[in-house]
């Protein structure tokens, strides 16, 4: 029997012509990360191997660790393996890999989206015999509107809202969807504020040349008054909090594919919900996995069971795969981010 490209273990996805793991979660002695969440992009590997895109954000979080890099589309050679990363469209520097043995091609996505949004590397479909297919809303309620009109209703809020005196406070994940709503402000409102974790975030791309606007760091002496009628860009964890506090009677919004479900909305307990995600809509799943030719789909963190039972009545040979993905990024009750 041949050997699989890609097995499913208690440390990650693992391939074995290669002896390598992909965003595992587990120690392990060489990983390929697709990108810097930390629930893909964890701690104490041996080695790591990301795109130059990503590899900054990873270096930043992590530390001093062995760290390779690899060009979008380059292709090198990992044991009997080949493997290439190609835009995933989920976060700036995020990779879909894909692993090729003895001519059978398999990708593992990673977190993905279809739709570009001005920020990061647009999303490449991979050709491909079997798909590892992220599905967080894999369900038909989740379907997004063009992201100008998500950008026009925030801005038509945070100007509502400055015109009233107050500030707004909008909760982000610190990495990707912080900087995506900023490269969608209109800065001629008023000034933008930003979380040290924000904040600390934007240094890094920007050092890239990643295009964010200007932003001014909360720090403990910044004095907010002195900018009247600013946005403030936090960690959701951040918005009920003392640090929050500062800014008074401010109005609070939260950025997410979860605003789409109205129980979460009222356990967040923000006034304003938009409905701005970093992952794929159900359409966008679908589409993906049209695009890569694929036959068998392997469908990991979200709504696997009722996905995968979909996609088997559409003539494709689908399997849940059981995985530890999933926490900060795509969880909605997550303190961080609520994807």
């Amino acid at each position: 029997m041949t050997e699989p490209v890609l097995t499913f273990t208690e440390r990650g996805i693992y391939c074995p012509a290669g002896d390598f793991y992909i965003d595992p979660w587990r120690p392990v002695s060489r990983a390929l990360i697709t990108h810097g969440h930390s629930d893909h992009a964890r701690p104490g590997h041996g080695a790591y191997l990301a795109t130059e895109a990503a590899a900054p954000v990873i270096r930043h979080r992590l530390g001093e660790i062995t760290l390779d890099t690899i060009r979008f589309g380059e292709r090198r050679q990992i044991g009997r393996a080949t493997v290439s990363f190609h835009p995933a469209g989920h976060i700036p520097g995020s990779a879909q890999i894909r692993v090729e043995v003895g001519g059978e091609v398999w990708v593992a996505s990673g977190d993905y989206k279809l739709a570009p949004d001005g920020l990061c590397e647009t999303f490449e479909p991979v050709r491909c015999h079997a798909f590892i297919t992220e599905c967080t809303f894999g369900l038909p309620v989740f379907t997004w509107r063009p992201q100008h009109e998500i950008a026009a209703e925030i801005n038509h809020w945070w100007a509502t809202t400055a015109a009233e005196g107050r500030h707004c406070l909008l909760g982000a994940y610190s990495l990707g969807k912080a900087q995506r709503l900023m490269a969608l402000l209109d800065p001629e409102i008023g000034p933008i504020l930003t979380h040290g974790a924000v904040e600390n975030t934007n240094a890094v791309l920007r050092a890239q040349g990643y295009a964010l606007p200007d932003t001014h760091h909360v720090t403990p002496d910044l004095d907010v008054k002195a900018y009247p009628g600013a946005l403030v860009i936090a960690p959701p964890s951040a918005l009920g909090s003392t640090w929050a506090r500062r800014f008074g009677r401010a109005s609070t919004g939260m950025a997410s594919g979860w605003m789409r479900m109205r129980g979460v909305r009222r356990r967040r307990g923000a006034d304003r919900g938009f409905v701005l995600s970093d992952h794929a809509d159900w359409p966008e799943l679908h589409e993906a996995i049209r695009q890569t030719g694929a036959e068998r789909i392997f469908a990991t963190h979200g709504y696997t069971e009722i996905f995968a039972r979909w996609l088997n009545t559409q003539g494709y040979q689908a399997e849940v795969v059981p995985t530890e993905f999933g926490g900060e990024e795509d969880a909605a009750d997550s303190a961080e981010d609520a994807a």
